[in-house]
């Protein structure tokens, strides 16, 4: 998870319909929007993803995001953090588990023979290689968020 904190010299609830004016007319997102009852409104952004092959072409992650109402007029805190999408955790862990299970399989003398080995040493290999990319996905897609949202808040 990454954090990004700025100032914004607007009103928590300008800013917030700026955002749902920005991001209503975007498809293929997901907006939610609340306000809390201490002068804090809270967002959430993320791409739709309907399908399970989409997680690899689209950008998978969710923004959370709090806009904060500070001590200075007309001034707001905004608070946003960027999440990996819960399926890209779940793909890499699943690979990585199925072959270090190869491998302690092979270690522990339950199943022989260099097929199983390599099997197992190329899954894990494919699991590492896999979260690499996605990490290096992850920072570009930051960047793509951050700039969108810059130009939405004019910061």
């Amino acid at each position: 998870m990454k954090k990004w904190n700025f100032k914004v010299k607007s009103s928590p609830k300008e800013i917030s319909k700026n955002i749902e004016f920005a991001l209503e007319s975007v498809n293929g997102l997901v907006f939610n929007m609340n306000h809390d009852k201490n002068n804090s409104i809270t967002f959430k952004i993320r791409k739709r993803i309907l399908y399970a092959w989409y997680l690899f072409y689209l950008n998978s992650i969710v923004v959370n995001g709090k806009l904060s109402k500070t001590d200075i007029e007309n001034e707001t805190d905004v608070e946003i953090s960027f999440n990996q999408h819960f399926l890209w955790k779940l793909v890499i862990f699943t690979d990585m588990s199925v072959g270090l299970g190869f491998l302690i399989a092979v270690i522990s003398g339950k199943s022989s023979g260099a097929s199983m080995y390599l099997i197992g040493t190329t899954i894990l290999a494919v699991g590492v290689i896999l979260w690499i990319r996605v990490q290096k996905k992850y920072e570009r897609n930051i960047q793509e968020y951050k700039t969108m949202i810059s130009e939405i808040l004019a910061i």
